[in-house]
């Protein structure tokens, strides 16, 4: 394997590659496969892009043959017959059956663009400076989303201050006893809290990055009902746990929540192309035209994939299949945990599942054991003591054992070789 390109050319900001020094060639649903032939099983999924596998079929058939039909790949925010498709479908398959009325803007074409483009709307369109987000909380690296961010080692990098966010504790963080929604309610009624009333309140209903951190449905209704009661904006960062991840299209539908805005990206494309959008509700979408605007907006290939990727939620199958999978990955981490004592929880909400350790660097390590394996699996958390499945949506029961067992190996690997040093 030759990695000197690589090395000798590329920034020292690289990451994934490090846990995973493979020259990767090709792929096809759950598999990713080297250019010396190795396959290894995906638990990985692109951080989430790729919730129906790499090279859909389905997905890439319409791809190739937009492409082939001189299709228009680049077009600013310009009207297309792409973009016309997808609004269209959007508005049909997800919108209208879940009896939500929502603006779509194209942001530029990551997820940080549009958590970026619904607080500044937010700020706009309430005159307020400040924003609440939560303790643990990920939603970019762009300045204004690192602010919202909880991670000290991604914020440090900003290198400047990070203001005009407050951070408030997520569901969970002060304990099993601690109502972390009081104290929010408290700070904001007390005229004394120091903490100035908000544009909007941004959270991730389950924090992926931030060590799968669920938020229930009740929790959820109660700041609903918080943010209604305070005339604050309530934004879903739906990015990564968005698009099926959790069962439901939105990870919000299951609390019966409505966000005002929601932010999407990742996996929106169904393909692995660049495509976010911000859903903006009807009346405070008051943007100026080109008040914000970006290059890439108009990213049709994106349209396209997006839009046959939809096709899969014009009905349940999904989304049963989805929650059916990860009864599986319960019951399977359930017995893996329940074997080593090391393991302090099993959580998770739809097929974003993970195994919190009681610290150290043990989530890593078996990581890395499963990579020799022949499984990509990452790590979640502040500690990174959180080990994170995020498999491909349209995985097989086959290779979903497959990639348990590697799991339940490589934990037994390396918490002997720990209990025996």
């Amino acid at each position: 394997m030759n990695t000197d390109t690589f090395t000798q050319l590329e920034s020292e900001v690289r990451s994934y590659c490090r846990s995973f020094p493979v020259v990767f060639d090709k792929a096809e649903g759950s598999w990713l496969i080297g250019e010396d032939g190795e396959r290894y099983l995906d638990f990985f999924a692109g951080a989430g892009v790729l919730n129906y596998g790499h090279n859909n079929p389905r997905l890439k058939d319409a791809l190739i043959d937009y492409l082939n039909g001189n299709g228009i790949v680049h077009s600013l925010d310009m009207y297309t017959v792409a973009k016309r498709t997808f609004l269209e479908r959007f508005n049909e398959v997800i919108l209208k059956p879940r009896d939500l009325e929502y603006r779509v803007q194209f942001p530029g074409p990551t997820g940080t663009n549009a958590v970026e483009s619904a607080v500044k709307l937010a700020r706009k369109v309430t005159g307020r400076d400040s924003v609440i987000a939560f303790t643990n909380a990920f939603h970019g690296m762009t300045l204004g989303s690192l602010a919202l961010s909880g991670n000290q080692f991604k914020r440090a990098g900003a290198g400047v201050p990070l203001s005009n966010a407050t951070p408030m504790p997520f569901a969970g963080y002060l304990g099993e006893d601690g109502d972390t929604l009081a104290y929010l309610e408290a700070v904001l009624n007390d005229a004394g809290s120091g903490v100035d009333k908000p544009a909007a309140i941004v959270l991730e209903t389950v924090q992926a990055e931030g060590g799968i951190n669920v938020a229930s449905s009740e929790w959820l209704q109660r700041l609903e009902k918080i943010a209604r009661a305070h005339d604050i904006i309530l934004i879903v960062d739906d990015i990564q746990v968005g698009c099926g991840r959790t069962g439901a299209f939105f990870s919000f539908e299951e609390a019966g929540i409505k966000p005002d805005m929601v932010t999407l990206s990742k996996s929106l494309s169904g393909y692995g192309l660049p495509l976010a959008v911000v859903l903006i509700r009807p009346d405070l979408d008051q943007w100026e035209p080109g008040e914000h605007n970006g290059t890439f907006r108009g990213h049709n290939p994106a349209f396209v994939t997006g839009a046959a990727a939809l096709d899969f939620w014009r009905d349940k199958t999904l989304q049963e299949e989805t929650l059916r999978k990860a009864d599986i990955v319960i019951e399977h981490l359930n017995k893996i945990a329940k074997a080593h004592k090391e393991i302090t929880e099993v959580r998770g909400r739809g097929l974003i599942q993970g195994l919190a350790f009681s610290g150290g660097d043990m989530a890593g390590k078996i990581s890395s054991a499963a990579f020799e394996r022949g499984l990509i699996i990452e790590t979640a958390g502040a500690g990174d003591d959180v080990l994170k499945l995020l498999p491909p949506l349209t995985t097989s029961d086959a290779d979903l054992e497959k990639g348990l067992g590697i799991i339940a190996e490589s934990v037994s690997e390396v918490l002997a070789k720990r209990s025996a040093a």
